[in-house]
């Protein structure tokens, strides 16, 4: 086996992982993340991003949600690299994504543009956003 994924959902997913971990070759790498942000959360993110485009400028520019998203990910401290684009004019953002954060992660982000959105009075397309976007990953999503 080169690479296997378990998400450790019950008892016999765990069980397998045990036995796994008992029969892998010496030298053989584990690693051990929090669970993947959620559908829920995602959807949240996405609804936030187009309110902020839909309603904000950022230094007299419209941008599109995907942009906001870099630029929200980038404040939060995430990695944002650049790349000269293929025809050498220019640069291109290789970003990061959102699909890699974890729950944790994610409600990091929501509650940051929650805060940001609350400060450069974005008024919410569903009211409950910025109130659920605090609470996520507080309880299960």
């Amino acid at each position: 086996m080169s690479k296997a994924t378990l998400i450790l959902a019950n008892a016999a997913v765990r069980d397998r992982a045990l036995r796994w971990v008992a029969t892998a070759p010496a030298g053989t790498r584990i690693e051990f993340r929090e669970p993947q942000r959620s559908l829920d959360q995602n959807s949240k993110l996405w609804a936030m991003l187009t309110d902020v485009a839909r309603q904000h400028e950022h230094y007299g520019q419209r941008y599109e949600p995907d942009a906001w998203k870099i630029l929200f990910l980038t404040a939060l401290g995430k990695e944002l690299r650049l790349a000269p684009a293929l025809d050498g004019k220019g640069v291109v953002s290789l970003g990061t994504s959102s699909s890699k954060l974890s729950k944790s992660e994610m409600s990091d982000l929501l509650e940051f543009i929650a805060a940001w959105g609350a400060e450069n009075r974005i008024v919410w397309s569903d009211p409950t956003l910025a109130q659920d976007a605090a609470s996520m990953g507080r309880v299960a999503a």
